[in-house]
């Protein structure tokens, strides 16, 4: 087997295999198991078409509030394109590249199962513009999270008739033009395909699974950066005693205490008799905060991990039980309640991070006011934190649960929706700000630690700090901060954090 594929079929798909997907720009395959359940069940579902009294929900039916619509047989083709033309309705800001090669490698996935009744050749279309790097046009604006993210999956769906628009080689042009570069007609849909390819969580299941893989390198980067603060405020390191944590047995709370007492294990600064007897709670309580976090992350992965490997479309074929039955696993609620806590978790990290910026940059502990030589000459740090301040009240904002609201659509056919899709996009607005304040505390912890010198921190902090003042200097007088900030959310997103 080639390191270079993502094989797709039946077998679990598990978080590592997927951010390897996008580290590593990998091409996807089915197997040959996959192959054969796809076309088992495409012969099968051609056998019942020729069962002319027998209805099945949008395969020879109209759809939602027209399912008891017949549709001739002369017609299905017909449905099928209509149905994807007439649902391609997204509006908004167009989705980032990565999520929509995952939304193409989920659906992949989901039609390996031959659990859908689509045509071989319509996968592996799918699987030749993954490989290719032809990327779909999709906005973010138009799923309900429910019916499946209908909007999204269509505008997903379009190239493969010729429609829509496409990213190549960087620039944005007709699908069709790129598909005669490689010589493709366009696929001619058969019974059922237009809901297979349109009904499903793909949307919100890549954008969840991208929100994920953030936020682990931020989870990590959180407890590193906390660690440069705690020794640059020069707090005391009592409340990491694993005695502490034991009795109260969170796992993410034991193993962020664990985390900072190596991230700070032969810290000079540490070792200095301290004056004050406690430290503010977003120093002392970093282990319970950001440990929530980490316990709720892993509740988020398990769950969408769940429905990565899940069939998501409607209605669904068991060739082997000579069944067609129609249900609602397109209904994103799963997804919806656990991108809102996400984002919640998340937003945490931020909020902490910010007030222990606030706190460096307040003249306590021998640190001169707003981190600066000359203060009142200079204004420092003291606007870095405003931005931080700002960024997180917007993300109290954005972490209004969007999965407690439903609006009725078709004809209040689908009279409960989910809402994950705007949970989605903005649990990725939240994570993109927890990035952001997390550099501000960076930058911050780094002027700091400078005013302890000689003194040194840890051997990992140190290392940190030598990487970053690579990019960030010292601030001996003000400058134009806001090119400081850019470098530190740069550096923050690509350091690699290893924990020994």
């Amino acid at each position: 087997m080639s390191y270079n594929y993502l094989p797709l079929d039946h077998n679990w798909l598990n978080f590592e295999q997927i951010k390897d997907l996008l580290d590593f720009n990998q091409q996807i395959s089915i197997t040959f198991d996959a192959h054969e359940k796809i076309t088992a069940c495409r012969t099968y579902l051609d056998s019942k078409m020729e069962e002319a009294d027998n209805l099945y929900y949008g395969i020879n039916t109209g759809f939602g509030f027209l399912q008891n619509v017949k549709i001739d047989a002369g017609s299905i083709e017909q449905l099928q394109y209509n149905l994807l033309v007439s649902h391609a309705c997204g509006l908004g800001e167009e989705v980032p590249t990565p999520i929509v090669k995952l939304m193409l490698m989920l659906k992949v996935k989901s039609l390996s199962y031959g659990n859908s009744g689509v045509q071989i050749d319509t996968v592996k279309r799918l699987i030749d513009m993954f490989n290719h790097d032809i990327t779909p046009v999709i906005y973010t604006q138009g799923s309900l999270g429910a019916s499946g993210d209908l909007a999204p999956l269509s505008h997903l769906s379009l190239p493969l008739l010729g429609l829509g628009e496409v990213y190549y080689k960087g620039l944005k042009q007709p699908s069709n033009a790129v598909m005669e570069k490689f010589n493709w007609k366009p696929i001619q849909l058969q019974s059922k395909e237009g809901l297979a390819l349109i009904n499903g969580t793909q949307f919100m299941s890549a954008y969840g699974l991208y929100c994920l893989k953030k936020a682990e390198h931020l989870i990590a980067m959180a407890d590193l950066i906390s660690a440069m603060s705690f020794d640059a405020f020069n707090c005391i390191q009592e409340p990491l005693d694993p005695h502490i944590h034991a009795i109260r047995a969170h796992k993410g709370q034991v193993t962020t205490a664990s985390a900072l007492r190596n991230y700070l294990k032969d810290s000079e600064i540490s070792k200095v008799s301290k004056k004050q007897v406690q430290d503010p709670y977003s120093f002392r309580c970093i282990p319970q905060v950001h440990g929530a976090t980490k316990d709720a992350f892993e509740h988020v992965q398990s769950v969408f991990l769940r429905e990565a490997n899940s069939v998501t479309d409607n209605p669904n074929i068991f060739p082997e039980d000579d069944l067609i039955v129609s249900g609602g696993n397109f209904h994103g609620q799963p997804l919806a309640l656990v991108l809102d806590y996400l984002a919640i978790a998340m937003s945490e990290l931020a909020n902490i991070s910010e007030r222990r910026t606030y706190q460096l940059i307040s003249g306590q502990r021998d640190l001169p006011l707003f981190l600066v030589k000359n203060p009142g000459l200079n204004s420092g740090f003291m606007i870095p934190q405003y931005t931080a301040a700002g960024i997180v009240s917007e993300n109290k904002q954005l972490c209004t649960p969007s999965s407690v609201d439903s609006i009725s659509s078709s004809n209040n056919q689908e009279d409960h929706v989910s809402m994950g899709a705007n949970g989605a996009t903005k649990c990725l607005r939240v994570i993109k700000n927890v990035e952001k304040v997390l550099s501000i505390e960076l930058m911050s912890a780094a002027q700091a630690l400078d005013f302890r010198r000689p003194l040194k921190s840890s051997t990992q902090v140190e290392a940190l700090m030598k990487g970053f003042r690579e990019v960030v200097s010292f601030n001996e007088v003000d400058r134009l901060l806001h090119d400081d900030m850019k470098r530190s959310i740069e550096f923050m997103t690509d350091y690699q954090v290893f924990s020994k």
